[in-house]
């Protein structure tokens, strides 16, 4: 099996590169972020790779790091993912940018990927929350107060902060944010007044 290609990049295509090593050229699937992030044609590349080997073909998938093939492979373990959608929501989303998406419940952003619905993107979030923080660095206090607002069981004026926030227009996600950022500055018995100051303060920065 191959884990890592390092060579020199010989062309593109739509969805692939071609990698010469040693004078073999290998054609490596790649997220979109991926593709742009590749250097010029002619120039030194490194990929980790993730192989899938079938009866009727070896196909390679590159990534830019190994935190990007793991959430490859763990995106797989969720039902009605195959390796075409995980490459489609880690070509909108960066691993950092997706974990976060994950811990958070942040559904819309993940159902940005093409071929991602409603359904199957909360389904993604749901089944990949517990293991988010495990492959990015997620802040734990967000992604605690994250579930907590979503089972309601946050303090009412953390609730009553969050609530304000949405309703001004920002989406769950940020407003959960800025919060967790308000309560790490004024301190767990802050007010919904202080929080929502300091979030809006968190927001505008």
């Amino acid at each position: 099996m191959i884990g890592k290609l390092k060579g020199t990049v010989d062309s593109y295509g739509e969805d692939f590169a071609i990698l010469d090593v040693g004078g073999v050229g290998y054609v490596v699937h790649c997220s979109t972020r991926t593709l742009q992030a590749l250097p010029p044609a002619g120039e030194a590349a490194i990929l980790s790779i993730e192989t899938y080997v079938r009866e009727d073909m070896i196909r390679l998938y590159g990534f830019r790091s190994d935190a990007e093939r793991e959430w490859f492979r763990l995106l797989q373990t969720v039902q009605g993912v195959g390796a075409k959608v995980a490459l489609a929501i880690l070509s909108v989303l960066d691993p950092a940018a997706f974990a976060t998406a994950v811990a958070t419940g942040d559904k819309a952003a993940i159902a940005r990927a093409p071929g991602v619905g409603p359904k199957l993107a909360a389904r993604i979030a749901a089944e990949l929350k517990d293991k988010a923080p495990a492959f990015a660095p997620v802040d734990p206090a967000l992604a605690r107060l994250s579930g907590e607002i979503e089972d309601r069981s946050a303090p009412p004026a953390v609730a009553d902060a969050v609530s304000a926030l949405v309703n001004l227009g920002y989406g769950g996600p940020q407003a959960a944010a800025a919060v967790t950022a308000a309560l790490a500055g004024a301190g767990e018995g802050a007010d919904a007044r202080t929080l929502i100051r300091l979030g809006l303060r968190e927001l505008a920065r």
